[in-house]
């Protein structure tokens, strides 16, 4: 009696007895099962699913609800309450000498009734008509309530309950706003919260590819937060929502057909769902009717693992389903007692006819006013040979919250009981501190929410032959873990919608594949886009690329542009076929000057090689070999030394021959000169003095290029834009200056020697060597005026090609208008290469 007593004293101060506990006006609420105890626990349970409808006229008193549609789940759910409390009534190690009893009351599934049902339970259900003199202080009338089922009613048994702090424990109210303590200080639950599921169906949809997917939820606190939740995560992880449909179970045919045509309209092949049962059950029926069938469904744990939805799928719709569950779980002897009918018949007669009359489809009928009662119904029916949803032991996970959820309060009071006097009574306190471990070895504790530690079961609904619907586990899901191990697919077949066992897809676009990158569509979600080639010169080496990525400068991208490949070097090569065919025609000009050379040595003592200073006919020949062959220093790959020696050498070989036929010209101008008498002119440009006059030219190109090269020397240069694709390797000028006094060093000489060459033209020799010089310099001029625009508006090696012709072309134009014609005269009319024949008086011919 001791301790009765000391846990009575404890209830009475954790339960506020100073704070006032009003009275409830109006109807008692129908108290359906009920036992006495020394202490009592409440439970609100709905045993109906909806009620008559009513037309209230404003005029009389409204009357009580009249509950329809039986429900055998919370009829399973209340005995397991009851089992865990008869359990605790006999243990000796847990509150012992104190008997716990219990009322539960039905709220028919009705926000308004749970309310009520609430406030009977804190306050009693007596009825109070008139103010009463005594003092509203007393304790609370159960010291917990165990329920209820939907988020929705849970909130609002919780927003009663939470200022007077009496515990309430749901086992299957999963919206995460209940985890708000600011709001609900008393509730606690024995299911995780939605905030986990809602993440887990958002990482299982995207483990799976589908990316647009349609959603459909019950319009309450359960579906709209856990569909909140899931948009949310989706969003983040890349998941678009084609459309997000509320439903309720209430909503008129026109609501329903609206939502149906809505998903035919739909292109997503995935729908989620968070739909309460009820509400999914009334959607199956339209559904069938109207074969919505090859969606893949993706459902929350109402659902998902509940037989009796799988038996009202009737078209097979729901095939291939997959979805969330908590884990499975088993009570020993739980089953035993649920089909034990005992308990509803002791507590409540019309309940248990009702449950008798729809478990085996029976009638109970009165033959006499005196209640003696004939009956189509035995009364002793056999429950287990019977197939209906209440012998379905699916939800035994359910039931295993209710149980732990009753165990929870036991151990508070247990854990108050065996405390001292200074210690904190409140029972809602203690319940948050529990520790302990079921029989079954399950963990029960609460975190600072008052949510259970969080693991799913991944469940995939896969027919068999005999027509039975089995729930395959195929995965876990455990948020504790870190974020890559959460997810875990076990090696398991998997069957999808129309029974397939290929993972369907669902997307807005198909993926954009390496080589593209993603545009999105205007005014359409961020899953619709178009698949763009990357421009030349950018890759995308990865699926669903939003960019793509220069190649580096050497590089370009291939075919594919989803990779960078080393761009080719290309250069003037002696391989390709210009570079063949400018290579043969400076070999052979170097080599047809050195035919001239030979004809010229074994003539040399002939009169039309001495003519004219033969020694610089050979300077000059020498001279043009050097032209012909360092053409041949600008084909190959550039390097230093080449960039250097070849601007270099076509500069100092050019001057040398231009100094040549500038002194040859000025000889044969000063020859005539030197005919007229009294003039020594012969004495001024004699041997010596064209030799001094050809070394001080050559001497003066040859120290613009010093300057050149110790300055800014040429060098190799990697040109990346002028062939977009290739490297062009060219030798850069390094001084722009300096080439271009190179060049036009030359061209001055030239132009000199074209005017000297012009002036003697009219000469009066049989063989006016003038006029020839007058030719090759004219051509000369001629190609290296044509060679500047030519050279500046050539890309890459063509450049190169150009400056080889004008190499070419001048020097075989120096080469055949000065040496050729006296090659014919030497080899085809020798008659002609003697002195009288050279010294002749002739006509001179104009040009």
């Amino acid at each position: 009696v001791e301790p009765l007593m000391e846990l009575t004293q404890a209830m009475a101060s954790a339960s506020h007895a100073e704070e006032p506990v009003c009275r409830r006006r109006g109807d008692p609420e129908n108290l359906l099962l009920f036992k006495d105890g020394d202490i009592i626990l409440g439970g609100v349970f709905s045993f109906h699913t909806g009620w008559k409808d009513r037309k209230d006229s404003y005029m009389n008193k409204p009357l009580p609800l009249q509950c329809t549609s039986l429900n055998f789940r919370d009829l399973q759910f209340a005995q397991a309450m009851l089992f865990a409390i008869e359990e605790i009534n006999n243990s000796t190690d847990l509150l012992p000498g104190i008997s716990v009893g219990y009322k539960i009351y039905d709220i028919c599934g009705s926000d308004a009734r749970s309310i009520g049902a609430t406030l009977a339970l804190a306050n009693g259900n007596e009825i109070v008509s008139v103010p009463s003199k005594a003092p509203c202080t007393r304790p609370a009338h159960v010291q917990a309530i165990i329920g209820a089922t939907s988020s929705s009613k849970s909130i609002a048994v919780s927003t009663v309950t939470g200022p007077f702090f009496i515990p309430v424990i749901s086992y299957f109210a999963t919206c995460a706003c209940l985890s708000d303590k600011t709001k609900y200080p008393s509730f606690l639950r024995t299911i995780p919260s939605d905030y986990y599921q809602s993440r887990a169906l958002a990482h299982l949809v995207k483990h799976f590819g589908w990316t647009w997917v349609g959603a459909i939820r019950s319009n309450d606190d359960y579906g709209n937060k856990g569909m909140a939740t899931f948009t949310e995560t989706a969003q983040q992880l890349g998941i678009c929502l084609e459309y997000s449909v509320p439903f309720f179970r209430t909503d008129p045919s026109a609501k329903i057909q609206r939502i149906i045509d809505i998903i035919k309209a739909s292109t997503s092949k995935v729908i989620v769902t968070f739909l309460a049962r009820a509400d999914f059950h009334v959607l199956i029926h339209e559904f069938s009717y109207h074969n919505l069938s090859g969606y893949q469904w993706v459902g929350s744990e109402t659902w998902i693992f509940d037989s009796q939805t799988a038996e009202m799928d009737i078209h097979h719709i729901l095939d291939g389903s997959i979805g969330l569950s908590i884990p499975k779980a088993h009570v020993t002897g739980l089953r035993e007692f649920i089909l034990n009918e005992k308990p509803l018949n002791s507590s409540n007669n019309e309940l248990f006819i009702e449950f008798w009359e729809t478990l085996f489809n029976c009638k109970f009928t009165q033959s006499t006013p005196s209640s003696d009662i004939q009956r189509e119904c035995t009364g002793h029916e056999d429950v287990t040979g019977v197939q209906n949803s209440f012998i379905d032991m699916s939800l035994m996970p359910l039931f295993n919250n209710v149980y732990k959820g009753v165990y929870a309060v036991a151990h508070a009071l247990h854990n108050i009981l065996s405390c001292n006097k200074t210690c904190n009574k409140s029972v809602l306190q203690h319940i948050r501190k529990i520790h302990f471990t079921t029989k079954e070895g399950d963990e029960v504790y609460f975190n600072e929410n008052g949510d259970p530690a969080a693991k799913y079961e991944i469940i995939n609904w896969q027919p068999r032959e005999n027509g039975i619907m089995e729930f395959v586990t195929v995965g876990l899901y455990d948020p504790s873990l870190v974020p890559e191990k959460q997810l875990n697919l076990q090696n398991k077949s998997l069957i999808w919608a129309r029974n397939s066992k290929q993972v369907p897809v669902s997307v807005c676009s198909e993926k954009c594949p390496p080589g593209t990158r993603k545009v999105l569509q205007k005014g359409r979600p961020v899953c619709c886009y178009d698949c763009i080639r990357c421009a030349e010169g950018e890759i995308s080496n990865i699926t669903d690329s939003v960019t793509c990525v220069r190649c580096l400068p050497e590089f370009w991208s291939n075919e594919r542009r989803d990779a960078c490949i080393k761009k080719e070097a290309v250069f003037l090569s002696y391989e390709e076929i210009m570079g063949a065919l400018l290579t043969a025609a400076s070999v052979f000009g170097a080599h047809m000057t050195i035919g001239v050379i030979l004809i010229f040595f074994k003539y040399r003592k002939t009169p039309i090689v001495r003519a004219n200073n033969s020694e610089l006919s050979f300077l000059l020949l020498f001279s043009l070999i050097l032209c012909f062959l360092c053409s041949l220093t600008f084909i190959g790959e550039p390097s230093d030394w080449s960039c250097m020696l070849r601007h270099v050498a076509f500069g100092i070989t050019f001057v040398l021959c231009i100094s040549c036929l500038l002194g040859k010209t000025m000889v044969v101008l000063m020859a005539f000169r030197a005919t007229r008498p009294g003039s020594n002119v012969q004495k001024w440009f004699g041997q010596t003095q064209q030799r001094l006059c050809v070394t001080a030219f050559t001497l003066i190109q040859i120290n613009i290029c010093i300057i050149w090269l110790t300055t800014s020397p040429p060098f190799p240069f990697k040109n990346f834009k002028e062939i977009k694709d290739k490297i062009t390797l060219e030798c850069a000028l390094g001084s722009a200056v300096g080439f271009w006094a190179v060049l036009g060093y030359i061209g001055l000489l030239a132009i000199l020697c074209f005017i000297f060459a012009f002036l003697a033209r009219k000469l009066p020799d049989n063989f006016n060597e003038a006029k020839f010089i007058t030719f090759s310099m004219l051509i000369f001029c001629a190609v290296w005026i044509t060679f500047v625009p030519a050279y500046v508006s050539s890309p890459g090696k063509f450049s190169v090609a150009v400056e080889i012709f004008a190499i070419l072309a001048s020097s075989f134009g120096l080469l055949i208008c000065i040496f050729i014609p006296k090659c014919y005269i030497i080899l085809m009319k020798p008659e002609k290469n003697t002195k009288k024949y050279m010294m002749g008086k002739k006509a001179p011919n104009s040009l």
